[in-house]
């Protein structure tokens, strides 16, 4: 009796501390989300309001027309990406560069190893064994890990300087022997996913009686893609791998997939340095020399927004600093959020209205001055008095009042870089909700294909270019003096306009906050 007094309290207490139920609970035991608005960005609730001109279209352009739609939330940088912020990737990107020399290069495996976040023993996913640390694998080693950003170093340390020399201009390629950077070498290496690409599903050749009534495949070609080859790779566009399974009747339940997932997975490289050139490229008959020379570099622009970047630059910042953030989050134990990206063309006017639905300007008003008669952005005022509105080229990047959302600079100083590929006819046939439109441009595709939205004006454009609806456009692969950028990130959430009751589980349903 006691046995079975002891067996059944056992039984008991295994029964309690089950998950099982028999019943739909879903998965226990899931870490609640709290949504954390990312630093130096403003929360931009989800909203609907009309897109395209709402003032007369001076040049005649017939480019945009008016239409309603409607934006997810997300959020966007306060200011325009500056200077000093656009350096921490060039810093980063230089001195991961140099830990990688140091520890392929240093004498000591010792020291070495200080340089790389290794494990004393890891699975080998080659040879499918659990193999020991091994030093002198150093070029192995250096692929199989990550660098030990924790490892201080200087670039001046005497043991280090011979490691590090070929970071530097060579002796007959400098200026007054000024050791300095060779930026040509500050090349990044990033990954992205063709998503687009990779959610093709194209056409499926399908035969009448391709199975017998056992659900055996009797014609090789039934099921298989019709689909035109990708004209540079050759592979099957899309979906190319049948996981449909049939019955005995016939029936098909069609599920398609990849057989390689890794052609959706593009690797780039690319030099992140800025044009500084810019200035004296961009004007004939200019003498802008001084601000060339000067505008990245020095503490004096270290709030101004950067320029001199192209469209892919921008994109390669955003993965970096998606990655920056990510990584830091898991070393903490925390979850990965949103990626970081250039803004839809849609997602920058909507953040330029300050949820101010027919405006002309950010600011609100169909004037470009306020009621003192002071200039509310940074352009090209009355036939060219560019210092009229507080600034001859750019200012600092918090400069006048910001707009409803708290934004600042989204008319004048500089121009911003969105995601979309630019097209005329892009407003009418582009979808209401969340309206987008972009084009991967191969290398020798005519320019108009290589065309990208810029929104928003600059310090060098007149004032119809500063306003909410009007548009522009520059190549992808172009720098210029007066084009910078910002980034956004989606909001993971439902996007209410009260940012307090986002995400964890104190509603009972998201229709409480209408």
């Amino acid at each position: 009796m006691k046995k079975l007094l002891i067996i059944g309290l056992i039984s008991l207490m295994l029964a309690s501390c089950s998950t099982r139920s028999g019943h739909l609970t879903g998965v226990q035991g899931r870490q609640v989300y709290y949504p954390e608005v990312p630093l130096g960005m403003v929360y931009i609730p989800q909203g609907s309001y009309i897109m395209g001109q709402n003032d007369e279209d001076v040049p005649f352009l017939h480019q945009s027309i008016s239409k309603t739609v409607t934006i997810s939330a997300f959020y966007m940088d306060q200011t325009e990406i500056t200077n000093n912020e656009y350096r921490q990737f060039v810093h980063w990107v230089r001195d991961s560069i140099a830990r990688r020399m140091i520890y392929e290069n240093i004498e000591e495996d010792e020291e070495a190893d200080r340089y790389l976040n290794y494990q004393e023993e890891y699975y080998d996913e080659g040879i499918m064994e659990w193999v020991e640390y091994e030093s002198s694998d150093r070029f192995q080693n250096v692929d199989k890990f990550s660098l030990n950003w924790d490892r201080e170093f200087s670039y001046e340390d005497e043991e280090l300087v011979p490691l590090l020399s070929e970071m530097y201009y060579p002796s007959a390629q400098r200026f007054y022997q000024r050791k300095e950077i060779d930026v040509r070498k500050l090349n990044f290496k990033y990954f992205w996913i063709d998503i687009v690409e990779a959610a093709r599903k194209g056409n499926v050749n399908i035969i009448p009686d391709g199975y017998n009534n056992q659900g055996i495949k009797e014609n090789l070609d039934h099921r298989t893609l019709r689909t035109a080859d990708d004209s540079f790779t050759g592979d099957k566009t899309g979906q190319d791998l049948d996981l449909g399974n049939p019955n005995k009747l016939g029936q098909n339940n069609a599920i398609r997939g990849h057989n390689n997932r890794q052609r959706f997975v593009i690797d780039e490289t690319i030099n992140v340095y800025p044009d500084t050139l810019v200035w004296v490229r961009d004007f004939t008959y200019s003498f802008n020399d001084d601000i060339s020379k000067m505008y990245f570099w020095h503490p004096a622009y270290d709030n101004y927004p950067v320029v001199g970047v192209t469209w892919q630059q921008a994109r390669a910042f955003n993965i970096w600093r998606t990655q920056l953030l990510n990584g830091w989050l898991e070393s903490m134990g925390e979850i990965y959020v949103h990626d970081f990206r250039l803004p839809s063309e849609a997602e920058w006017e909507r953040a330029s209205r300050g949820d101010l639905d027919l405006s002309p300007y950010p600011w609100g008003g169909p004037y470009i001055r306020n009621s003192a008669g002071c200039f509310l952005g940074n352009f090209k005022p009355m036939r060219g008095r560019y210092a009229e509105d507080g600034g001859t080229q750019t200012v600092k990047a918090y400069s006048y009042n910001p707009n409803g959302f708290g934004l600042y600079c989204m008319a004048g100083n500089v121009a911003e870089w969105c995601e979309t590929a630019y097209d005329e006819s892009m407003y009418e046939m582009a979808h209401d909700m969340n309206p987008e439109y972009r084009y991967n441009a191969l290398d020798w595709d005519p320019p108009a294909m290589k065309r990208k939205v810029i929104r928003g004006g600059s310090w060098k454009d007149i004032g119809y270019y500063l306003q909410n609806g009007t548009r522009s456009y520059e190549y992808q692969d172009t720098a210029k003096s007066y084009i910078g950028f910002r980034s956004v990130a989606t909001h993971l959430g439902r996007g209410g306009k009260d940012f307090s009751k986002e995400g964890g589980e104190e509603l009972d349903q998201d229709l409480q906050l209408r």
